[in-house]
């Protein structure tokens, strides 16, 4: 993957010691609507508007991914109003910001299952998918109907499928990673989650098993780039070790 040179970074930030991918779990939009005695689809509503900001940035910087964790298999639970007006504001969003993706070079990627979105939803992933694959300045991956464990069942199901043809096949890590939706994209070097709950829900159960990880209490409609930058600056103040000790 191409590393694009860093635009517009705040003292302080180190450009040479960048994550190169960042995950975002994106909580809060519902709080951030009762706070203001709005219905909850309107603080979905304003959720959706903090993306482009958070897109923008990470790719204007130099990170190589970002993934944001829009809506889990969990969510389908929640009451049937809000679920389908959910829906209807990821249709929305996969047109309007179509052209951005483009725009910014950026190469979009789905990651959760397909089965049980709607088909006009579907239909706009593919394209984006298709029309944006040979983009190289960031992965943009857009965690929808994703559960970290579904993942690694529909991982499973697809070695076992590649071992009846196959019975020489050596199960490894790589192997694993290979066969996980998010094959091809490095694992997150940082995770965040607004709003301040202290899980990670789910996400990514296999890619953050090394990812620094930074809690804020900002809802999610409130996250601007100034507190990705927080988030950076801490985890460049960090010794990543990954289980060993340094001299």
């Amino acid at each position: 993957m191409l590393r694009k040179k860093t635009r517009g970074l705040p003292a302080g930030i180190d450009p040479d010691h960048m994550p190169r991918h960042i995950a975002v779990i994106m909580d809060g939009n519902g709080r951030w609507a009762k706070k203001r005695r709005l219905p909850r689809i309107e603080g979905h509503r304003a959720g959706s508007r903090a993306v482009r900001e958070i897109v923008e940035t990470c790719a204007r910087v130099g990170v190589s991914a970002l993934t944001l964790f829009a809506f889990s298999t969990e969510n389908w639970s929640r009451p049937k109003d809000e679920v389908e007006a959910l829906m209807d504001l990821l249709s929305q969003y996969l047109d309007k910001e179509y052209k951005t993706v483009l725009d910014n070079n950026l190469r979009f990627k789905m990651v959760g299952r397909r089965e049980g979105l709607r088909k006009d939803i579907i239909d706009k992933i593919d394209k984006t998918e298709r029309d944006s694959a040979q983009n190289d300045r960031m992965f943009f991956c857009l965690a929808l109907n994703y559960s970290g464990r579904a993942e690694l069942v529909d991982c499973f199901r697809k070695i076992l499928n590649e071992i009846k043809n196959d019975r020489n096949i050596i199960i490894d890590e790589k192997m694993i990673a290979d066969n996980l939706y998010t094959a091809g994209v490095e694992d997150p070097d940082l995770l965040i989650r607004t709003s301040g709950e202290m899980r990670i829900s789910n996400f990514l159960l296999w890619q953050i098993a090394y990812s620094e990880i930074w809690i804020t209490e900002v809802l999610w409609p409130d996250f601007k780039a100034k507190h990705l930058f927080q988030a950076i600056k801490d985890y460049q103040k960090r010794e990543r070790r990954f289980g060993g000790i340094k001299e």
